[in-house]
Protein backbone atom coordinates (compact mmCIF):
# COMPACT_ATOMS: atom_id res chain seq x y z
CA UNK A 1 0.00 0.00 0.00
CA UNK A 2 3.10 2.36 0.72
CA UNK A 3 4.79 1.55 -2.52
CA UNK A 4 1.84 2.31 -4.09
CA UNK A 5 0.61 5.40 -2.85
CA UNK A 6 4.64 6.82 -2.70
CA UNK A 7 4.52 5.46 -6.71
CA UNK A 8 1.52 7.43 -7.57
CA UNK A 9 2.48 10.32 -5.53
CA UNK A 10 6.26 10.69 -7.54
CA UNK A 11 4.85 9.93 -10.60
CA UNK A 12 2.67 13.09 -10.67
CA UNK A 13 4.84 14.94 -9.17
CA UNK A 14 7.54 14.13 -11.80
CA UNK A 15 4.85 14.52 -14.75
CA UNK A 16 4.11 18.00 -13.32
CA UNK A 17 7.66 19.83 -13.05
CA UNK A 18 8.27 17.87 -16.55
CA UNK A 19 5.41 19.79 -17.58
CA UNK A 20 6.51 23.31 -15.93
CA UNK A 21 10.13 22.74 -17.28
CA UNK A 22 8.86 22.47 -21.09
CA UNK A 23 6.63 25.17 -20.73
CA UNK A 24 9.14 27.39 -19.30
CA UNK A 25 11.49 26.30 -22.29
CA UNK A 26 8.93 27.68 -24.74
CA UNK A 27 8.95 31.16 -22.92
CA UNK A 28 12.80 32.02 -23.46
CA UNK A 29 13.93 34.25 -25.97
CA UNK A 30 15.16 33.16 -29.05
CA UNK A 31 18.04 34.39 -28.55
CA UNK A 32 19.50 31.90 -26.03
CA UNK A 33 21.07 28.60 -27.72
CA UNK A 34 17.94 25.98 -27.74
CA UNK A 35 19.14 23.46 -25.36
CA UNK A 36 16.54 21.35 -24.06
CA UNK A 37 16.76 21.90 -20.17
CA UNK A 38 17.98 18.37 -18.18
CA UNK A 39 15.82 18.05 -15.07
CA UNK A 40 17.89 16.39 -12.35
CA UNK A 41 15.91 14.83 -9.12
CA UNK A 42 17.53 15.93 -6.07
CA UNK A 43 17.51 12.40 -4.01
CA UNK A 44 19.23 13.91 -1.12
CA UNK A 45 18.27 12.02 1.95
CA UNK A 46 15.58 10.00 0.50
CA UNK A 47 15.55 6.24 0.51
CA UNK A 48 16.95 4.01 -2.34
CA UNK A 49 13.35 3.00 -2.86
CA UNK A 50 12.07 6.21 -3.50
CA UNK A 51 15.15 6.72 -6.59
CA UNK A 52 13.80 3.68 -8.34
CA UNK A 53 10.19 4.79 -8.20
CA UNK A 54 11.33 8.00 -10.07
CA UNK A 55 13.70 5.55 -12.36
CA UNK A 56 10.62 3.78 -12.37
CA UNK A 57 8.52 6.90 -13.87
CA UNK A 58 11.14 7.59 -16.64
CA UNK A 59 13.47 10.48 -14.58
CA UNK A 60 17.30 9.30 -15.16
CA UNK A 61 19.60 11.74 -13.69
CA UNK A 62 19.44 12.19 -10.03
CA UNK A 63 21.72 14.07 -7.81
CA UNK A 64 23.22 13.82 -4.73
CA UNK A 65 25.10 16.68 -2.45
CA UNK A 66 26.98 14.32 -0.02
CA UNK A 67 29.69 11.88 -1.57
CA UNK A 68 29.20 9.42 1.40
CA UNK A 69 25.60 8.83 0.64
CA UNK A 70 25.54 9.26 -3.43
CA UNK A 71 28.50 6.29 -2.67
CA UNK A 72 25.81 3.81 -0.38
CA UNK A 73 22.79 4.63 -2.66
CA UNK A 74 24.52 3.83 -5.55
CA UNK A 75 25.78 0.82 -4.30
CA UNK A 76 22.62 -0.32 -3.34
CA UNK A 77 21.37 -3.39 -4.37
CA UNK A 78 17.84 -2.12 -5.41
CA UNK A 79 19.24 0.58 -7.24
CA UNK A 80 22.10 -1.43 -8.96
CA UNK A 81 19.39 -4.22 -9.98
CA UNK A 82 16.62 -2.21 -11.10
CA UNK A 83 18.26 1.40 -12.13
CA UNK A 84 20.69 0.10 -14.75
CA UNK A 85 20.91 3.60 -16.92
CA UNK A 86 21.00 5.77 -13.54
CA UNK A 87 23.11 8.99 -14.18
CA UNK A 88 24.60 10.54 -11.33
CA UNK A 89 25.27 14.12 -10.70
CA UNK A 90 27.33 15.18 -7.53
CA UNK A 91 26.34 18.79 -6.98
CA UNK A 92 27.85 19.14 -3.26
CA UNK A 93 31.23 20.27 -2.02
CA UNK A 94 33.78 18.11 -3.04
CA UNK A 95 36.81 17.93 -0.48
CA UNK A 96 39.77 16.38 -1.60
CA UNK A 97 39.85 13.77 0.36
CA UNK A 98 36.90 12.21 -1.07
CA UNK A 99 37.85 12.46 -5.01
CA UNK A 100 38.82 9.07 -4.54
CA UNK A 101 35.73 7.71 -3.01
CA UNK A 102 33.47 9.86 -5.49
CA UNK A 103 35.35 8.47 -9.02
CA UNK A 104 34.37 4.97 -7.73
CA UNK A 105 30.60 5.79 -8.11
CA UNK A 106 29.09 3.71 -10.65
CA UNK A 107 27.14 5.29 -13.19
CA UNK A 108 29.07 8.64 -12.21
CA UNK A 109 27.65 10.95 -15.19
CA UNK A 110 28.45 14.53 -13.72
CA UNK A 111 30.36 16.68 -11.03
CA UNK A 112 28.94 20.07 -11.30
CA UNK A 113 30.83 21.11 -8.26
CA UNK A 114 34.66 22.06 -9.44
CA UNK A 115 35.57 25.31 -7.85
CA UNK A 116 39.51 25.48 -8.46
CA UNK A 117 41.94 25.05 -10.58
CA UNK A 118 43.56 22.44 -7.73
CA UNK A 119 40.18 20.37 -7.41
CA UNK A 120 39.82 20.09 -11.12
CA UNK A 121 44.38 19.02 -10.74
CA UNK A 122 43.20 16.03 -8.65
CA UNK A 123 40.24 14.55 -10.37
CA UNK A 124 42.32 14.46 -13.32
CA UNK A 125 44.89 12.81 -12.14
CA UNK A 126 42.40 10.21 -10.39
CA UNK A 127 39.56 9.98 -12.76
CA UNK A 128 41.58 7.48 -15.31
CA UNK A 129 43.65 5.86 -12.59
CA UNK A 130 39.97 4.97 -10.66
CA UNK A 131 38.27 3.72 -13.74
CA UNK A 132 41.09 2.65 -15.61
CA UNK A 133 43.14 4.40 -18.92
CA UNK A 134 39.83 3.41 -21.53
CA UNK A 135 37.84 5.36 -19.39
CA UNK A 136 35.64 7.97 -21.18
CA UNK A 137 36.45 11.65 -20.34
CA UNK A 138 34.36 12.68 -16.70
CA UNK A 139 32.31 15.64 -17.72
CA UNK A 140 32.38 18.64 -15.05
CA UNK A 141 31.33 22.03 -14.55
CA UNK A 142 33.00 24.90 -12.82
CA UNK A 143 31.15 26.27 -9.82
CA UNK A 144 31.14 30.24 -9.78
CA UNK A 145 29.57 32.00 -6.12
CA UNK A 146 27.37 34.70 -7.87
CA UNK A 147 26.06 35.80 -5.19
CA UNK A 148 29.53 36.60 -2.91
CA UNK A 149 28.07 35.42 -0.15
CA UNK A 150 30.93 33.40 2.43
CA UNK A 151 28.46 30.66 3.13
CA UNK A 152 28.37 29.72 -0.58
CA UNK A 153 31.05 27.33 -2.40
CA UNK A 154 32.72 28.19 -5.79
CA UNK A 155 35.02 30.82 -7.60
CA UNK A 156 34.91 34.56 -7.73
CA UNK A 157 33.13 34.64 -10.91
CA UNK A 158 36.67 36.48 -11.97
CA UNK A 159 38.68 33.69 -12.09
CA UNK A 160 36.07 32.13 -14.13
CA UNK A 161 37.84 32.44 -17.49
CA UNK A 162 41.05 31.06 -16.83
CA UNK A 163 40.01 28.15 -14.69
CA UNK A 164 38.36 27.27 -18.14
CA UNK A 165 40.77 27.54 -19.59
CA UNK A 166 42.98 25.35 -17.32
CA UNK A 167 40.63 22.52 -17.83
CA UNK A 168 40.86 22.63 -21.57
CA UNK A 169 43.95 22.65 -21.63
CA UNK A 170 45.72 20.40 -18.77
CA UNK A 171 43.16 18.40 -17.71
CA UNK A 172 42.84 15.61 -20.74
CA UNK A 173 40.85 13.31 -18.61
CA UNK A 174 37.86 15.70 -18.35
CA UNK A 175 35.04 17.12 -20.48
CA UNK A 176 34.44 20.39 -19.71
CA UNK A 177 30.37 20.60 -19.86
CA UNK A 178 29.88 24.31 -18.29
CA UNK A 179 29.13 26.60 -15.31
CA UNK A 180 26.88 26.37 -12.15
CA UNK A 181 25.76 28.53 -9.46
CA UNK A 182 23.74 27.81 -6.48
CA UNK A 183 22.69 31.74 -5.91
CA UNK A 184 21.45 33.30 -3.36
CA UNK A 185 18.00 31.53 -1.75
CA UNK A 186 15.09 32.97 -1.24
CA UNK A 187 15.62 36.17 -4.24
CA UNK A 188 12.19 37.90 -4.72
CA UNK A 189 11.21 37.22 -8.58
CA UNK A 190 9.07 40.47 -8.51
CA UNK A 191 11.96 42.27 -8.56
CA UNK A 192 13.39 41.08 -11.68
CA UNK A 193 15.55 38.46 -13.29
CA UNK A 194 17.91 36.95 -10.56
CA UNK A 195 21.18 38.37 -10.99
CA UNK A 196 22.71 35.76 -9.84
CA UNK A 197 21.72 33.84 -13.02
CA UNK A 198 22.44 36.83 -15.08
CA UNK A 199 26.10 36.64 -13.84
CA UNK A 200 26.02 33.28 -14.88
CA UNK A 201 25.22 33.80 -18.70
CA UNK A 202 27.48 36.64 -18.91
CA UNK A 203 30.19 34.41 -17.86
CA UNK A 204 29.55 31.87 -20.04
CA UNK A 205 29.65 34.62 -23.18
CA UNK A 206 32.62 35.64 -21.64
CA UNK A 207 34.53 32.25 -21.69
CA UNK A 208 32.49 31.11 -25.24
CA UNK A 209 33.79 34.63 -26.83
CA UNK A 210 37.25 33.86 -24.96
CA UNK A 211 38.27 30.40 -25.81
CA UNK A 212 36.03 30.47 -28.94
CA UNK A 213 33.36 28.12 -27.77
CA UNK A 214 29.77 27.35 -29.45
CA UNK A 215 27.16 28.65 -26.41
CA UNK A 216 24.88 25.90 -27.22
CA UNK A 217 27.97 23.52 -26.05
CA UNK A 218 28.67 25.34 -22.48
CA UNK A 219 25.23 23.85 -20.27
CA UNK A 220 24.14 26.31 -17.34
CA UNK A 221 23.41 24.58 -14.26
CA UNK A 222 20.92 26.88 -12.26
CA UNK A 223 17.53 26.84 -10.65
CA UNK A 224 16.07 24.68 -7.70
CA UNK A 225 12.91 23.95 -6.38
CA UNK A 226 11.50 27.19 -5.69
CA UNK A 227 13.10 28.77 -9.11
CA UNK A 228 13.79 26.27 -11.65
CA UNK A 229 10.94 27.72 -14.09
CA UNK A 230 12.67 31.48 -13.86
CA UNK A 231 16.35 29.85 -14.10
CA UNK A 232 14.82 27.78 -17.33
CA UNK A 233 13.74 31.36 -18.96
CA UNK A 234 17.04 32.81 -18.71
CA UNK A 235 19.02 29.90 -19.79
CA UNK A 236 19.17 27.24 -17.59
CA UNK A 237 20.07 23.78 -19.24
CA UNK A 238 20.41 22.02 -15.74
CA UNK A 239 17.89 22.32 -13.18
CA UNK A 240 18.12 20.48 -9.74
CA UNK A 241 14.99 19.82 -7.95
CA UNK A 242 14.20 18.14 -4.84
CA UNK A 243 11.55 18.87 -3.27
CA UNK A 244 8.77 19.34 -5.47
CA UNK A 245 9.40 16.03 -6.98
CA UNK A 246 9.86 13.76 -3.72
CA UNK A 247 8.90 16.26 -0.65
CA UNK A 248 10.14 17.41 2.22
CA UNK A 249 13.83 16.67 3.09
CA UNK A 250 13.83 14.18 6.34
CA UNK A 251 17.05 14.59 8.28
CA UNK A 252 17.85 12.25 10.70
CA UNK A 253 16.62 12.87 14.26
CA UNK A 254 14.49 15.60 13.52
CA UNK A 255 10.92 14.18 13.62
CA UNK A 256 12.19 12.53 17.17
CA UNK A 257 12.73 15.97 17.99
CA UNK A 258 9.19 16.90 17.53
CA UNK A 259 6.55 16.35 19.68
CA UNK A 260 3.65 15.02 17.89
CA UNK A 261 5.48 16.10 14.56
CA UNK A 262 3.22 16.56 11.54
CA UNK A 263 3.46 14.48 8.36
CA UNK A 264 5.53 15.86 5.37
CA UNK A 265 3.50 17.28 2.27
CA UNK A 266 3.03 15.07 -0.62
CA UNK A 267 5.08 15.88 -3.44
CA UNK A 268 1.82 16.42 -5.25
CA UNK A 269 0.88 19.02 -2.79
CA UNK A 270 3.99 20.48 -2.61
CA UNK A 271 4.60 20.55 -6.49
CA UNK A 272 1.21 22.38 -6.97
CA UNK A 273 1.83 24.61 -3.99
CA UNK A 274 4.98 25.97 -5.09
CA UNK A 275 3.24 26.32 -8.98
CA UNK A 276 0.70 28.37 -7.96
CA UNK A 277 3.46 30.64 -5.88
CA UNK A 278 5.85 30.58 -8.95
CA UNK A 279 2.60 31.73 -11.64
CA UNK A 280 1.66 34.74 -8.96
CA UNK A 281 5.13 35.91 -8.93
CA UNK A 282 5.72 35.12 -12.93
CA UNK A 283 2.96 37.79 -13.89
CA UNK A 284 5.64 40.78 -12.74
CA UNK A 285 8.89 39.12 -13.90
CA UNK A 286 10.42 41.00 -16.92
CA UNK A 287 12.79 37.98 -18.54
CA UNK A 288 16.43 39.69 -19.79
CA UNK A 289 18.40 38.35 -22.54
CA UNK A 290 21.32 40.40 -21.01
Amino acid sequence: MWRAAMSEEVGKALQSVAERVNQAAARRPKALPAVPPRLVAVSKTKPPEMVVEAYRQGQRDFGENYVNELVDKASDPLVVTSCPDIKWHFIGHLQKNNVNKLLGVPNLFLLETVDSAKLADQVNRSWRRVRGAGAPRLKVMVQLNTSGEQSKRGLAPEETLATVEHILSRCAALHFSGLMTVGRSGYDLSLGPNPDFQMLLSRRREVCAGLALPEEEVELSMGMSSDFEHAIEVGSTNVRVGSVIFGNREYPNSAANTPNPSPAPSPEKTSKKVSEEAAQKMQHLTVSEH
